[in-house]
């Protein structure tokens, strides 16, 4: 039962946090919220994103963190759940790992 109450907060944090940044996007790059790692307390939530083009990956992790204030702010509007967790945001290595592969795979 915990298990699924978890993954439906990281399921809906990911959601809205996506929703969030596609409308307060300052244009200068693509942000994309590739999942949600949540601590099993659900007191710590890690944001993870990629970045388009890289080069501007530093400045998107500036502008997120600016903005996470506000994005707490819409999630405790939106979920139902007593205790807000902390937000931090991260870029998905993971993710870049796999397109990088994908990329080489292709080419050879």
């Amino acid at each position: 039962m915990q298990d699924i109450k978890a993954e439906k907060i990281r399921e809906s944090i990911r959601h809205i946090a996506a929703e969030f940044l596609s409308e307060v996007d300052e244009g200068t790059s693509l942000i994309t919220v590739t999942g949600v790692l949540l601590s099993p307390k659900t007191d710590q939530a890690t944001i993870l994103i990629t970045v388009l083009p890289e080069e501007k990956e530093k400045d998107a992790l500036t502008f997120t963190k600016r903005q996470t204030g506000h994005l707490r702010k819409r999630l405790g509007e939106r979920l139902a759940i007593h205790h807000l967790p902390f937000l931090s945001f991260v870029i998905d290595r993971g993710e870049k790992n796999r397109q990088l592969i994908d990329r080489l795979s292709q080419s050879s």
